[in-house]
Order: structure tokens, then C-alpha cells, then sequence
């Protein structure tokens, strides 16, 4: 059973940083897209970062240059650093893997829990 789990969730304030990680385990974690997506009070979900199993990227307008995705396929972790950290930034992050195999990024079949990010001015 594919299990995807958060940590690194905090409190901060205006400018600070934290790192997000992400356990997978129950699929071939190296094979898959995996992503970050956010979701405010009273928001949608949005897609914040992904990163292939080739590691190409792409970001959300609002956290370019901000957020770094990256993946270490050794330890079948996913990571998150986020920097310059805004009011706006505060959501409940999650975890995603997508739903196939694939050489890029498509619809994700799997989710985190996530955690909690809250951003203070």
C-alpha cells in the first residue's frame, strides 16, 4: 500500500524557511513524478512544485525562486525548501505521487496527509 508521510511543518514568521520532507513507500519511488500542492482555508488545492523521475522541474508563479523542490531516490524522500516565507505562503502542504509510471509529470494517484505551514507578518 503506497503510504506518502510529511514532516517539517511549523510556525514561522515573514521571511523565514522551512524544509518539508516526504517519506514514500509501497510503490518504486524512483519511477514516479512527485509533487508538492498546498491547500489555504478556504482555497482550492494548488500545485506548488513537481520534479520528474529525472528530476526536471517546474514551480507554481508564486513560489518561483522562493521554493526549491528536490529528490533523493537512495532515501525515497521528497523535499521542499522554502524560503522568503509570506503570510500567503500559510496552507497545508502535501505530498503527491503520480498515479503511473511515467518519463514526465501527469495526474497524481497518491497523497500525503500533509502538514501544516503557518506564515506570521
Amino acid at each position: 500500500q503506497v503510504q506518502l508521510v510529511e514532516s517539517g511543518g511549523g510556525s514561522v514568521q515573514s521571511g523565514g524557511s522551512l524544509r518539508l520532507s516526504c517519506v514514500a513507500s509501497g510503490l518504486s519511488y524512483s519511477n514516479f513524478c512527485m509533487g508538492w500542492f498546498r491547500q489555504a482555508p478556504g482555497k482550492e488545492r494548488e500545485e506548488v512544485a513537481r520534479i520528474s523521475r529525472f528530476g526536471t522541474t517546474r514551480y507554481a508563479n508564486s513560489v518561483k525562486g522562493r521554493f526549491t523542490i528536490s529528490r533523493d531516490n537512495a532515501k525515497n524522500t521528497l523535499y521542499l525548501q522554502t524560503n522568503s516565507l509570506k503570510p500567503e505562503d500559510t496552507a497545508i502542504y502535501y505530498c503527491a505521487a503520480d498515479r503511473y509510471s511515467r518519463t514526465g509529470c501527469a495526474d497524481v494517484g497518491y497523497w500525503g496527509q500533509g502538514t501544516q505551514v503557518t506564515v506570521s507578518s
